[in-house]
């Protein structure tokens, strides 16, 4: 791929812009996973170690444009790094329209990019204020390369000189490994609410996968073709989409579930066959006898992709399913696999599986996108900036 990247150009003393993906789960302030700072370091740190002055810019959740707001700031980020590099001065500033001394060697991190009014919609103004403070811009965020916005594209488009950072190279490399010579069989398990969100990726991954695992609100769709699911999440609109899927391609629904019954005055969970489900049930994961049947597809696969749990996994009652398949994925020693979105992250980390997983993506719709064929903005503003050598 035709890209500029960090290795190839001359950082040395330079004044350069990273935008990170910091976009990490919290809990009243309180960090509850690490992955995605830590998958950014390796480029901070070769900054550092070329003496340049470092700036970082990222977003954190969805809040207002214009407004601040506490729970959005990515002050509890910006501590753990100085944590992490504690030798280090790291600035912290909210204003991107002040000037601000920074010395080689140095960190300056700005405020969450979506508190600035004209950074979704690209705003040419933002992206030019961005460019003009490095000569150098680094797009080390793989998870925001499906979205033309002033601190992914625009600035890209502005500055002098833009590549990518390293863990956007290794997502990309890792990420062609699966879909364009993957080893066979190749199986996907595909989870999530919503088949409506996930169609378009549904039919790509069908196309190259040996067999394709769906669980949650995905699984009942494909469940409703020929079942009563009772109150269970699922798509009415795409039933007939689903059916024509599942005819075509060898698509692995759950031949039991566990559910929640909800007409009486204690709430009961049982394991019940995917047929039976009654009214007044709810499909909350899958059952024994569907964990079984998945783990024996897992076991010989020598490519999995993964994206999403397969129940309610928040719940510990609804967690087994995900769990068990976790395992499955993580004890296939023969195989490549390949983990991505912030529910897969979750799950990873939840049963400490990160080291026995091949390569984990930090991204969520950029991973799908990518696999889905899409032309990501972020790499097509790189293509236009690439400088022949």
């Amino acid at each position: 791929m035709n890209i500029n990247n960090i290795k190839k150009i001359n950082i040395y003393k330079k004044k350069i812009l990273i935008r990170l993906d910091l976009n990490v789960p919290m809990n009243k302030n309180k960090i509850t996973s690490y992955e995605r700072i830590n998958s950014s370091l390796k480029t901070i740190k070769f900054a550092l170690k070329n003496k340049s002055k470092i700036i970082i810019l990222s977003h954190l959740g969805r809040p207002t444009e214009g407004l601040f707001e506490k729970k959005y700031s990515l002050l509890p980020i910006v501590n753990y790094l100085k944590q992490k590099f504690p030798n280090v001065i790291i600035h912290f500033k909210k204003n991107i329209n002040k000037k601000y001394k920074i010395n080689y060697g140095e960190i300056l991190i700005f405020e969450n990019v979506r508190f600035n009014i004209g950074e979704k919609n690209n705003d040419k103004i933002l992206s030019k204020k961005y460019a003009s403070l490095c000569e150098v811009f680094i797009i080390d965020a793989f998870g925001t390369a499906h979205r033309k916005e002033a601190s992914t594209y625009g600035v890209g488009i502005f500055s002098k000189i833009s590549c990518a950072g390293f863990l956007f190279m290794s997502e990309i490399k890792s990420l062609k490994k699966c879909i364009k010579n993957p080893k066979l069989p190749l199986v996907t398990i595909l989870g999530g609410s919503k088949i409506s969100t996930k169609f378009n990726i549904l039919k790509k991954l069908c196309k190259i996968s040996d067999t394709v695992i769906v669980g949650g609100g995905i699984a009942n769709t494909f469940l409703a073709i020929k079942n009563n699911i009772g109150k269970s999440i699922y798509e009415e609109n795409f039933i007939n989409l689903a059916k024509k899927l599942k005819k075509k391609y060898n698509i692995i629904i759950p031949i039991d579930s566990k559910v929640k019954q909800t007409n009486i005055k204690k709430i009961k969970y049982i394991i019940k066959k995917s047929s039976e489900i009654k009214n007044n049930e709810e499909i909350m994961d899958i059952g024994t006898q569907s964990i079984k049947k998945i783990k024996k597809i897992i076991k010989k696969a020598k490519t999995i992709i993964w994206n999403g749990p397969v129940g309610v996994f928040e719940s510990k009652e609804f967690r087994n399913g995900t769990k068990k398949i976790a395992y499955a994925i993580s004890n296939n020693k023969n195989s490549f696999s390949i983990a991505g979105g912030g529910d897969t992250l979750a799950v990873i980390e939840m049963f400490n599986i990160k080291n026995n997983i091949s390569y984990i993506s930090t991204g969520g719709g950029a991973f799908l996108e990518f696999i889905e064929g899409k032309k990501l903005p972020v790499i097509k503003m790189l293509k236009k900036k690439y400088i022949k050598k």
